[in-house]
This record gives C-alpha cells, sequence and structure tokens, in this order.
C-alpha cells in the first residue's frame, strides 16, 4: 500500500523553451505539486544547491550548454533523483539511453498535460516519498546532516567528504527510511549498467558507516541498520520520535 504523502512534494522542470516551462508548471501547480523551473542545465544545478534537491526533475534533452542526459548524470553523481526526460527527441536509440541509463520515463512533445500528471505520480508512487525535508543540508538529527550537492556529511560540526558512491547510496537509503531496501534494488540504483556483486555494496556501506555513525554507539546503528537476509534500511529517527513522544503522552 502507497504511504500518504505528508508534504507537498517540489518538481523541478528544466527547459529551454519558457513557453513549456510555463506549461509544466501551471499543468504540475494545478495537480497540487510545488514547481520550481530553470530554462538550463547549470541554472537548474544552481537551484539544487540553493534550495536542495527536488523530489522528481522533469528535463528536456536538448538545451544550451549542458544537455538533459549530461544533467541527468551530474546529479546521479549525488543522487537517485527520479528524472521524466520531456523532450522532441524521438529517434529509437536516444529513448533507450534515456531510458536505460539517465531517466524513470520518457514523453515525446507535444504532450498531454492529463499524460504528465499520471506519469509523474506513477514514478512518484513507484520510488516513494523522500522521508526527510529535502533542503540545502538535509537534517536527521541534532548530530547530523547531509549536503547532497556538495557530497558532505556533517557530523558533530564537522565536514567529511563522501565519494559519490557513498552520497547516491545514502540517498537511496534515505529515500525509503524506516523500510527495509533489499539488496538487489540497491546494487540495481547503484550501478545499472553493470553486473555487481554484494561484496563492492559491503566495501562502500562500511566506509560510510565510519564516516556517518556515532562511534560511542555499540548497538545496532544510530542511522544503517543492516537486515540479515534482506537488505538495509536507515531509520526514520523523525517518526520514531514522533512514536516516543505520542507514547509518553499517553
Amino acid at each position: 500500500m502507497t504511504e500518504p504523502i505528508t508534504r507537498q512534494q517540489r518538481i523541478l522542470a528544466v527547459d529551454d523553451n519558457a513557453y513549456t516551462v510555463r506549461l509544466v508548471e501551471f499543468t504540475l501547480r494545478e495537480a497540487g505539486f510545488r514547481v520550481i523551473t530553470a530554462l538550463s542545465g547549470e541554472e537548474a544545478l544552481d537551484h539544487i544547491e540553493s534550495v536542495g534537491l527536488p523530489d522528481l526533475a522533469i528535463v528536456d534533452l536538448h538545451m544550451p550548454g549542458i544537455s538533459g542526459f549530461e544533467f541527468a548524470h551530474r546529479v546521479h553523481q549525488y543522487s537517485d533523483l527520479p528524472i521524466i526526460m520531456l523532450t522532441a527527441v524521438n529517434h529509437e536509440g536516444t529513448v533507450v539511453e534515456g531510458l536505460e541509463e539517465h531517466a524513470e520515463d520518457y514523453m515525446v512533445k507535444p504532450f498531454s498535460p492529463g499524460e504528465l500528471v499520471a506519469r509523474v505520480r506513477r514514478v512518484l508512487r513507484r520510488i516513494g516519498e523522500f522521508a526527510y525535508d529535502l533542503e540545502p543540508k538535509t537534517r536527521i538529527d541534532d548530530r547530523l546532516l547531509i549536503d547532497f550537492p556538495n557530497r558532505t556529511a556533517i557530523v558533530d560540526g564537522k565536514s567529511e567528504a563522501l565519494t559519490p558512491t557513498e552520497t547516491k547510496l545514502l540517498y537511496i537509503l534515505m529515500r525509503k527510511a524506516g523500510q527495509t531496501v533489499p539488496t538487489d534494488y540497491i546494487l540495481r540504483r547503484l550501478w545499472p549498467m553493470e553486473p555487481v556483486f554484494e561484496d563492492r555494496l559491503h566495501v562502500h556501506l562500511h566506509r560510510l558507516r565510519r564516516k556517518i555513525e556515532d562511534k560511542k554507539d555499540k548497538s545496532r546503528g544510530r542511522y544503517i541498520v543492516s537486515e540479515r537476509g534482506a537488505g538495509y534500511s536507515f531509520r526514520d529517527l523523525k517518526k520514531e520520535s514522533n512514536a516516543d513522544d505520542t507514547d509518553e503522552g499517553e
């Protein structure tokens, strides 16, 4: 069953055609989404750095400066942001590349506003709502913040540099915080075009844990928990805190 959406989800629309951007913005706002717009890939990356990652991005393919595929490549260096390509390019090879390497969905212009809303909702249902607030620096608790665009964890006030794989892994686990994420799902999202084994994931998880976990806490893990034989989970500390407050009030 799909979890109810608890906040207004934010969509980033990126297209060098101002009319298309306005149409996408109007369509999605009417459907209840918050929309941020950009007229180039560079502007979109600047938006992400200043206001934080969106829940989903709708991106044109051919734009001045960096292309839609290049934008996707760059943003996937530090996240697993779901992307829908919205473009006039209908060449089979381009569509296949887009779907295999960069995007969750691919739409060809001109587009139906109703279909766009349906596809956005379908992708968001499948990927899931991000459990933590998506801000320039995402706060986990009183000791940990994550700066996804700059691939940095701020732990007890000190910056820890994260590798692209560590940052994307953290994003994947945090998106489904409070849920067990199967190992094979993590492997597919991190390395979609490569045959990989679980040992490779273990190495990156070990290094990530060394950077963010509380070394004084010898319990199952303050943030990342191994679910034997199933996968891994990132604890939803906000939900756990609310549950504790409710129990105390009873």
